[in-house]
């Protein structure tokens, strides 16, 4: 016995430690605090029971798996019965009675609208999962937690389907309550800010019959648009979409969008209800179908099935997600709480009548509760759960296809990335923003078409398009209405804008009829103005209007163009045969700076020529008189190539190559350019400058109807000097008359007008710069029309082939050159524009030839350069010595003495002033040499001086001309005698 004693007490004491640990479980279990907390939700349709069991398996998990919480959150229900005064009822009810801390619910919009009130006033917060109405937000209840999505935030992903399909209008179906009322306005203002007309709102009562809403399709039915978007709840959702299913609005054109309130309960509509609603398109957020949902969705189906057996719904929507995750916030929020006072304050009234409302507790646990609420962050089934200013916020959104038994997802938007086909492909350092349909997979649409709905058709009910067209007297190439004299309502529609209009037509992929309609009076006057013709469209008595409507700004303003041709305003005028008569036409071939320019050069050359052969030429040689002479002479003398004096230097020689080119290209082209003016006719316009007709006061003149009577008037011209033509032949005898005549002086019209009246009139009048640039002609369409797209894109087509040639060709025939012709006769003056590379190869060519001679000369006499002489005394003798005969050139040598080509530099000589005479040629010099008859300075001058030759004696030879004395100076002032050479 003593051996078991230690182990019987190790069990007595484990016996009581267990005993004492299952105490105190028990007692904790017990301890728990309970906290009553709402739920407003309708039970009798699915999106409140799903809601309801969605919001106990939270808590009962919740609960499960966080065991050590203090706190119990006990779910008081009540059902508001699709009413909302039921809903209000029922939160008073739990404020009042059960002092419940927070409610769940409510389930729709309109209802929460009067229950966040008395939140407010309670201070209870009121969470809902399903109150999605902008509206809501407007309340700006600090206690009103929307523990969904706004439904504004869906708006983007809708206008970028639009814009992916180019649709460019839709009709708004909505509920006529709080939920359908709160996204109109943002809905409106996206789609006019991607320029998509949203054209018919249709609002529908929640307790719209069937023959009410069979109705408001029929008039759907009658309009022109064929995309609907669809925002309410279910059963009216789905009994729409039976009733249109029935008049055939779901077949081939058709194009529906849902809305997410009812995207996301297609899981709970039934078979018949998704077979009418096949091709459809839906958004709906995007939650991620991860480990945990698909093992929720496993065990909610189990659940609901048992709660609800005669409920076919399969699984929980987004609501469901979304009350899950509200109903575990909560739990958290009021365990972070603590155990704090839990009671409600009563409201004492002093009234004598009192109400409910005014004896309204208020709960002190409210203002924690709400911070708790908002600071609460974890990851739930629905994704990430924070609140941000009152609300969630969503990541991406779905586009889903109604197909077969039930959706197929065909693609994503995000705020970021726009459309997108898979989220595993965002860029999230990309900026690019797609709205590109190819990121959309396949859509089966209503009726299964091959092809994108364009958005719109001709209404079925209605008559053809009523297609306005100018009536006007003149210019019959662009637009003419005819009328049968026997039949006033048959009329004929011809000219270039039709035909264009009709080309146009006939190039969509689909046919569209319509009928032209004069803008006339019954006797076949004009109705008014085309800016009146255009307004018509504005109000709707025209479907369009097709005609030489020129695209102006104040018309912009009420309808949308689409151009086809380009235009401008120009200035016509009378021209005039320019020949000139003066006796100083000889001077205009050039210009005065090509006349200066020219004669310059003439002096230039002349005296370069000049400094290059004087030394070396006997042609050059002679009295200063002689030279000046010589230099004009022969430098004007090569302008007709009849220069007479021979050139012997090289370096003259080239100068006169490169000058004779540059004077053959002068003398042509001056030969040519005043054969032009004395021979071809000159037509120039009578007048040049709009100024100019401002000053002389002239009239002028516009066509009747035409918007240039604006441009005048803002170009500030007198009013009093407009006159009007209606035809091509009234303008002609206006033009003819001229200003001072009762005619005109000027016309001004559209390009296409002015281009046809010159091919007609091209010897008569031109059409004077500059030309005012304008839009051109256009055809006018309702502002977001949603023909326009389709239209536009056929112009091009038309416009850029082969078949605009052939309409211009038969309306205009063969485009007239003559003006043209005229142009090119304005033979202009040749300036010195033309001439001026040649001048410089010329000027450039004698610089470089003068430095080359003056460097040598200098060269050669380097010993008076270098001497120490004043600089006046070298220059002086440097002139002298350039004026000196060149005796070592070969022009100068003597014929028995050969050109050696050796340069002996001569000694300084201070010549005889009198010393004038002159040598004859080289060739008239006798082959005596010079020491053979010497001479003294008495022996006087020989008859060579005198400019005569020397005799030849018979019987002996011939003399030498003989030079008189030269003194020359040495260094030490002594003077020598020497004799020189006759020529200078």
């Amino acid at each position: 016995m003593r051996k078991d004693f230690p182990h019987l007490g190790f069990f007595l004491f484990f016996l009581s430690v267990w005993s004492s640990l299952s105490t105190g479980m028990a007692m904790a279990k017990n301890e728990t605090i309970p906290v009553n907390v709402g739920v407003v939700l309708d039970f009798n349709i699915s999106l409140g029971r799903i809601g309801m069991s969605c919001i106990s398996m939270a808590l009962s998990e919740f609960y499960a798996s966080h065991g050590n919480y203090k706190t119990r959150l006990v779910l008081k229900t009540r059902d508001s019965r699709r009413d909302v005064v039921g809903a209000a009822a029922a939160a008073l009810d739990l404020i009042q009675n059960e002092e419940v801390k927070a409610i769940l619910g409510p389930g729709s919009s309109p209802q929460a609208n009067f229950v966040i009130g008395l939140g407010e006033k309670a201070q209870v917060p009121i969470i809902s999962f399903s109150a999605t109405s902008p509206s809501l937000s407007s309340l700006r209840s600090q206690y009103f937690i929307r523990a969904t999505l706004n439904d504004s935030t869906q708006v983007p992903a809708i206008t970028a389907i639009f814009q992916a399909f180019e649709w460019r209008e839709a009709v708004l179906i909505y509920v006529d309550n709080e939920y359908g009322d709160g996204i109109v306005p943002y809905l409106t203002d996206a789609l006019q800010g991607i320029n998509v007309q949203l054209t018919y709102r249709s609002v529908i009562s929640p307790v719209a019959s069937d023959d009410q809403i069979r109705e408001e399709l029929f008039k759907l039915m009658a309009k022109q648009t064929r995309v609907f978007i669809v925002h309410m709840f279910t059963p009216l959702g789905s009994r729409l979409f039976a009733k249109a299913d029935e008049i055939g609005m779901m077949g081939e054109g058709y194009v529906w969008i849902l809305t997410d309130g009812l995207t996301d309960l297609l899981t709970t509509l039934s078979p018949t209800d998704i077979d009418s609603m096949q091709g459809v398109l839906g958004v709906k957020p995007y939650v991620p179908s991860t480990k945990d949902v698909q093992s929720f969705r496993v065990r909610w189906k189990r659940k609901f099935q048992q709660d609800y057996p005669l409920d076919e719904t399969s699984e929980p929507n987004i609501f469901g997600l979304w009350a899950y995750d509200a109903a575990c916030a909560l739990a958290m929020a009021v365990e972070k709480v603590g155990t704090a006072n839990f009671s409600f304050q009563k409201t004492n009234t002093s009234n004598n009548i009192s109400t409910d409302l005014d004896t309204i507790g208020v709960s002190q646990i409210g203002p924690d509760l709400l911070q708790s609420l908002l600071s609460t962050k974890f990851k739930g089934l629905s994704g990430d759960f924070q609140i941000f200013d009152g609300q969630l916020h969503s990541i991406a959104f779905q586009i889903v296809n109604v197909i077969g038994k039930g959706e197929r997802g065909v693609g994503f938007w995000t705020p970021k990335n726009g459309i997108i086909r898979k989220l595993s492909f965002i860029n999230t350092n990309a900026n690019t923003y797609s709205t590109s349909k190819d990121n959309i997979g396949a859509i089966a649409w209503p009726g299964e078409p091959t092809y994108v709905p364009k958005g719109w058709v001709l209404p079925v009910n209605e008559k053809k398009l009523r297609i306005g067209v100018p009536v006007k007297d003149g210019f019959s190439e662009f637009v003419k209405v005819t009328w049968d004299p026997n039949n006033n309502n048959k009329t004929q529609f011809t000219g270039y804008c039709i035909d264009v209009f009709d080309a146009v037509m006939n190039s969509l992929s689909y046919a569209v009829p319509y009928e032209y309609i004069p803008f006339a009076t019954p006797d076949g006057k004009p109705l008014g103005n085309y800016n009146d013709l255009i307004y018509q469209v504005f109000l709707k008595k025209y479907d369009a209007v097709v005609g030489d409507t020129t695209i102006v700004p104040n018309r912009s303003r009420y309808v949308d163009f689409i151009p086809y041709t380009e235009s401008g305003v120009s200035m016509i005028v009378p021209i005039k045969d320019n020949k000139s008569k003066s006796a100083w036409t000889f001077l205009k071939p050039l210009t005065w700076d090509l006349w200066m320019t020219s004669a310059c050069f003439f002096v230039f050359i002349g005296f370069v020529i000049w400094v290059l052969e004087h030394r070396i030429n006997e042609d050059f040689r002679g009295p200063p008189s002689n030279h000046a002479g010589t230099i004009f002479w022969f430098s004007f003398s090569t302008m007709v190539f009849a220069q007479k004096e021979r050139i012997v230097s090289n370096l003259a020689r080239v100068v006169m190559i490169i000058w004779f080119f540059v004077v053959l290209i002068l003398t042509q082209s001056y030969t040519a350019s005043l054969t032009s003016m004395l021979t071809v006719q000159q037509l120039q316009p009578t007048v040049t400058d709009i100024n100019e007709l401002r000053a002389k006061g002239y009239y002028i003149g516009y066509q009747q109807g035409s918007f240039v009577l604006g441009f005048l008037k803002r170009m500030n011209f007198d009013e009093s000097k407009f006159r009007i033509y209606n035809s091509p032949e009234e303008l002609v005898d206006l033009l003819s008359k001229g200003s001072a005549n009762g005619g005109i002086a000027a016309a001004f019209d559209e390009v296409p007008y002015m281009k046809l009246f010159i091919s007609q009139h091209c010897s008569k009048y031109t059409m004077v710069q500059p030309t005012y640039k304008f839009d051109g002609f256009g055809f006018a369409f309702p502002r977001g029309s949603p023909m326009l797209p389709d239209i536009s894109r056929a112009v091009l087509n038309v416009t850029e082939g082969d078949q605009m040639i052939k309409i211009e060709k038969e309306w205009f025939g063969k485009t007239n050159s003559c003006s043209d012709d005229n142009e090119s006769s304005l033979s202009s003056n040749i300036s010195l524009d033309s001439f001026w590379g040649l001048f410089l190869i010329a000027g450039l060519t004698s610089v470089l030839a003068l430095i080359i001679v003056l460097a040598k000369f200098l060269h050669e006499h380097r010993d008076v350069v270098t001497g120490k002489d004043s600089i006046s005394t070298k220059i002086r003798t440097l002139v002298t010595l350039f004026d000196e005969k060149d005796l070592s050139s070969h022009t100068c040598r003597l014929p028995d003495q050969p050109y050696s080509g050796s340069i002996e530099p001569m000694p300084a000589v201070r010549a005889s002033p009198a010393v004038t005479n002159f040598s004859p040629r080289p060739s008239t010099f006798s082959t005596q040499t010079n020491n053979d008859i010497p001479f003294s300075e008495e022996q006087g001058t020989s008859s060579s001086e005198h400019g005569g030759r020397s005799s030849t004696i018979p019987g002996r030879q011939s003399s030498q001309a003989i030079a008189p004395p030269v003194e020359l100076a040495n260094s030490n002032q002594e003077r020598t005698i020497l004799p020189t050479s006759t020529s200078h």
